[in-house]
């Protein structure tokens, strides 16, 4: 058995609710056996919320409207992936941001070696803007957000189909990982609903005000 989190989207200040799911685990990593995995969770998420409707975003989903949500397929610009641009701009305590990783094939930049030698992750820089490592997923939430907004064809297609929930089958926060596209997707649907995107995103610290500040209420 595993556990993996589902992202729901809520219509208040607290944008989404993380629940977690236990369902029967494949273990390999055909394609085939990841689709497995994903068809059991979402079975058992809709086993308890039927009314619910909800999308694996990632390279192994089911639906091309997931592959191209993924950070590998999602475009900050043209020939440079969300995926590239987010590894190309850790900085560590050692050294950083490593820029040419932008320019790289998501699945290379992810496995950049500098990556793993560099000491402690830091903070982030993007483009002349200096991002905190606190909150943990607050960097990467906001680029994701972001750079989805503006893909408008994605963007308006994500709204169109009326999602309510969100998996990335990847993310295992028992392996220590933080940031989730899942999550990411959620937060975006959830500003747009409520119409607080155009606000959130127009300012990295409206962002973390919206999306941080206000969710600490809860």
């Amino acid at each position: 058995m595993a556990v993996r989190p589902v992202f729901e989207v809520l219509e208040n200040e607290k944008l989404f609710e993380r629940r977690e799911v236990q369902f029967t685990w494949f273990d390999g990593r055909a394609l085939e056996k990841s689709r497995k995995n994903i068809q059991g969770l979402h079975e058992n998420y809709l086993a308890t919320n039927p009314d619910k409707k909800i999308l694996e975003i990632s390279t192994k989903s089911e639906e091309e409207l997931g592959v191209k949500l993924s950070a590998f397929n999602l475009m900050v610009r043209e020939n440079v992936s969300l995926e590239s641009a987010f590894q190309g701009s850790k900085v560590f305590k050692l050294g950083g941001p490593y820029t040419d990783i932008i320019g790289k094939l998501s699945l290379y930049a992810k496995s950049d070696g500098r990556l793993k030698k560099s000491g402690a992750l830091i903070g982030f820089s993007f483009e002349g803007k200096n991002f905190p490592n606190k909150p943990p997923t607050y960097f990467y939430n906001w680029f994701y957000v972001s750079t989805l907004a503006t893909n408008k064809d994605l963007a308006d297609e994500l709204l169109e189909r009326k999602f309510d929930a969100f998996t990335d089958i990847a993310f295992n926060p028992n392996r220590g990982k933080v940031n989730c596209q899942a999550e990411a997707a959620a937060i975006f649907v959830s500003l747009s609903r409520q119409n607080l995107l155009s606000d959130a995103i127009a300012d990295e610290k409206n962002f973390l005000r919206i999306v941080y500040d206000e969710r600490r209420r809860f």
